[in-house]
């Protein structure tokens, strides 16, 4: 942790937000999320002395684990993936507390087994405590988990109280309209709507968090955060990596369902929603919901306001890789998109006519993501365009990774007896000015999730509001196959047809 000496900035925080007693369940246990991020953000809630005293970690999967292996199996993660190294005494507490309970999800005897060991947890402390089921799972048996947590009882704990039970579902939410929209059914026979989080852990990252502060807490930003002075915005979610080991996922899934209808949704909807009327969870989850419901339906076809491609063979990092097709585990004449490019328009006072470019895809020049907004140039300009003067839009860019941070870009004199111009970029990084060891994702929703806000979670109906964007989309790229199908060498930044979305309305992608 940043030390508030070196790092002034962080003095005077609060490191306390307090979490009644917590029986934290995951199902999946011994999957790679619990792994890379669940059992590393639990450890670094200790370490920050933010875990409730009486806090107790239970693993639910079919494969029986003795209770000191997952506790070895717990520790390796830490040792491997978290962003402090392991500390014998931290890592203890939690330790102490942790345990493992085997058992099918489509079986109530397993529930009814971890039901009973909650029981015994509540007894040994004296007090009743609230679970919170997370479900790291493949989405295959999110309704079985669902409608055993309520055969058992377990969904239903202390409802009315604060300390209800509580459930986090891991995405993908659904894989279309409908689905999203039976999913919703299924937690609702079990669970109230606040007793559900649905997480994106983008929503955890701090500049995505940094962006209201931005928006909301500086008033030079709100009056020009509109039609009359931002000309275009653009968010990019690119991945440098290929789809790897996850041939089987990512066939059924595609870049849209993967990045896109989720990830970077959330990002356009942060960054043109309405003020809230407070910091509170559901007013400002309101207002992304509204601004969702305002977007105009996407142009299908040729010359419409979507572009889909698969990557081919290229140089990445100085190596030669392979093209999407060639990936193991792929089908020879797939039809899955690597890439998406989308083009939104916001049909509301606000942003009438100023067009939202949305991209993400696998095997691009590098990992990053970024939120670009461009304003509009000067209308008239002492300053012609002629040698001498290189005059750039000025841009507000949030980088939400891999280095956190944002910049200004503003044109400035050249020193010198001649007037000429350049671009310049002001720039604020979290590493140099609040220390490199920044809290994970999630992490904080984790915490957010134990002490009951869901301001960082998606609510029910923002997720179906999502879905009935894109589902059309999907409908017919599907009933397309791979006609229309564009492609782009790996290590490029994608394909032809996403730069003619932009070129249309006089506009270029910015290079991260």
């Amino acid at each position: 942790m940043a030390d508030p000496e070196r790092h002034p900035f962080l003095q005077g925080l609060s490191k306390h937000r307090g979490a009644p007693p917590t029986v934290v369940v995951i199902f999946g246990a011994s999957g790679d999320l619990t792994a890379r991020k669940l059992i590393p953000a639990i450890y670094n809630l200790s370490f920050d002395n933010l875990l409730p005293a009486d806090f107790h970690l239970i693993g639910y999967g079919r494969k029986p684990i003795p209770d000191e292996e997952f506790r070895s199996i717990a520790s390796a993660a830490i040792k491997d993936y978290s962003r402090r190294e392991l500390d014998a005494e931290v890592w203890g507490r939690v330790a102490a507390n942790t345990s493992y309970v085997s058992g099918g999800y489509d079986e109530k005897a397993g529930f009814d087994r971890l039901a009973a060991k909650i029981f015994s947890i509540e007894k040994t402390i004296g007090s009743e405590a609230q679970s919170l089921f997370y479900i790291s799972t493949p989405p295959s048996v999110f309704g079985p988990i669902i409608q055993n947590l309520g055969a058992s009882g377990l969904g239903s704990r202390y409802v009315g109280k604060a300390h209800h039970s509580k459930v986090i579902i891991e995405k993908p939410f659904g894989r279309d309209l409908d689905s999203a929209r039976a999913l919703n059914a299924e937690l609702r026979s079990v669970f109230e709507e606040n007793q559900v989080y649905r997480i994106d852990h983008y929503l955890g990252k701090e500049t995505v968090q940094d962006l209201l502060v931005q928006r909301f807490a500086n008033s030079i930003f709100e009056p020009l955060w509109n039609r009359n002075y931002i000309d275009n915005v653009q968010i990019t979610v690119a991945e440098d990596q290929g789809v790897g080991t996850r041939a089987g996922y990512y066939e059924q899934s595609g870049c849209l369902r993967d990045m896109i209808q989720n990830h970077t949704s959330q990002l356009l909807a942060l960054t043109s929603m309405e003020p809230p009327g407070s910091f509170d969870a559901e007013a400002l989850r309101d207002e992304k919901v509204k601004v969702l419901k305002a977007i105009e339906p996407i142009g299908l076809g040729q010359g419409g306001d979507a572009c889909r491609a698969q990557y081919a063979e290229g140089m990445t990092a100085g190596k030669s890789v392979p093209g999407y097709l060639q990936e193991a585990g792929i089908a020879p004449n797939s039809s899955t998109e690597t890439f998406a490019a989308i083009r939104l328009f916001i049909n509301n006072w606000r942003w009438q006519g100023v067009p939202f470019y949305l991209r993400s895809g696998k095997r691009l020049p590098r990992r990053v993501s970024e939120i670009a907004v461009q304003f509009k140039k000067p209308p008239g300009t002492i300053f012609p365009q002629k040698e001498g003067f290189n005059l750039a839009a000025n841009t507000l860019s949030f980088q939400i990774q891999p280095d956190e941070g944002l910049s200004m870009i503003l044109n400035a004199k050249i020193p010198g007896l001649e007037t000429r111009t350049q671009p310049v970029k002001m720039s604020f990084r979290y590493a140099t000015t609040f220390g490199s060891n920044t809290p994970e994702a999630y992490e904080r929703l984790v915490l957010d999730a134990m002490i009951g806000d869901g301001t960082l979670f998606i609510r029910g109906d923002e997720a179906e509001t999502s879905w009935k964007l894109y589902t059309p989309l999907l409908d017919f790229w599907r009933s397309e196959g791979r006609t229309g199908m564009g492609g782009y060498a790996a290590g490029s930044w994608g394909p032809v047809c996403a730069d003619e979305l932009l070129s249309a309305h006089g506009h270029a992608w910015r290079k991260p």
